[in-house]
């Protein structure tokens, strides 16, 4: 584990931010901190210029070729809540610490997963179609077919944590029931009607009308939402994914939608990124595809930005905790 005698003094530091498109360079500019830093925005400019930083700011543009790229590297802030990429094993081996982004998109992507759950129940998306081809829908005669409202709706969060929270809090303004599951089933009472542990996904996915997964991917939420669990739920139900799309089996969730297991789905993430030209769902009308854009928010540089600075303080100082410990 990295300590104060290996991490260098702030003279010394120099940040990389690596992104392809957030200038991340251009916000820290503005906080004037006399600290070195420079931006990237692929991956040729990354091996070219990266081997003197000893900060890195990164997260898609993340390789583990790196680890030996950049001999001086001590610190990952993440820019991203998620952290599957990074090898932990190795960072731990070679002192290096890591942090991810947790939270500052909790707003963000809270507001995201709402928005796609409106826009399932009031049939927005189709209502857009429509727009495009200069067509007046006239009055729906078949109940089940028309818009809903939510007020009375059962709305199962899977991961309780920062953006789960949000997401409940968000539901009981519509007057919606809530149910949940986390690993410490003693807190969160407070947010949802009803918590539950990991092991009791069944009783939630069955009495759910939403299903929005928030969890972050690990071997316990990998296809999470699979065969199985897909058979659980009702056929007028939507599942929402604002998490990774390893969470859900995609061959799966294409089987129940074509097959009205469940009504439909709004999907931020998917197992490729992009969605790949030939995938089923982009003609899927009862489906939602928005394309990894849930966390994006015109505060998310200086929400990371904040997180880093604080951790940068911690390192210099010699604190052995940082704002999103991961090593």
């Amino acid at each position: 584990m990295t300590n104060q005698s290996t991490f260098p003094s702030r003279q010394d530091i120099n940040i990389c931010f690596a992104h392809v498109a957030y200038p991340m360079d251009q916000v820290f500019l503005k906080r004037n901190e006399d600290l070195k830093f420079f931006q990237v925005r692929n991956s040729e400019e990354m091996d070219a210029s990266i081997k003197d930083a000893n900060i890195l700011v990164v997260s898609g543009l993340w390789s583990d070729h790196l680890l030996d790229s950049v001999p001086g590297l001590r610190f990952i802030q993440s820019i991203g809540a998620g952290f599957d990429q990074f090898p932990l094993d190795k960072l731990r081996e070679r002192g290096i610490r890591l942090a991810s982004a947790s939270g500052v998109n909790r707003n963000a992507v809270s507001e995201h997963a709402f928005a796609l759950i409106l826009s399932l129940s009031r049939h927005i998306h189709t209502g857009r179609d429509n727009q495009n081809a200069h067509f007046w829908r006239g009055m729906i005669s078949d109940i089940n077919t028309r818009e809903d409202e939510l007020s009375g709706k059962t709305l199962g969060i899977i991961g309780l944590g920062s953006i789960g929270s949000r997401v409940a809090k968000l539901a009981k303004a519509f007057d919606m029931q809530v149910l949940a599951t986390k690993r410490d089933t003693s807190t969160g009472t407070k947010l949802a009607d009803e918590v539950y542990s990991p092991d009791s996904l069944p009783t939630l996915l069955e009495r759910s009308d939403f299903v929005v997964l928030n969890c972050p991917l690990t071997e316990d939420t990998r296809e999470i939402i699979n065969e199985k669990t897909l058979s659980i739920m009702k056929p007028s139900s939507y599942l929402i994914n604002v998490a990774r799309g390893a969470c859900v089996n995609e061959n799966a969730l294409i089987h129940a939608l074509n097959n009205g297991e469940i009504s439909g789905a709004g999907l931020d993430h998917f197992w490729d990124d992009p969605l790949p030209d030939d995938s089923p769902f982009w003609e899927m009308e009862n489906v939602i595809i928005t394309p990894h854009t849930a966390g994006e928010t015109r505060l998310y540089e200086e929400n990371v930005i904040d997180i880093l600075l604080e951790n940068i303080d911690r390192l210099c100082s010699g604190e052995g905790t940082l704002v999103n410990q991961v090593v």
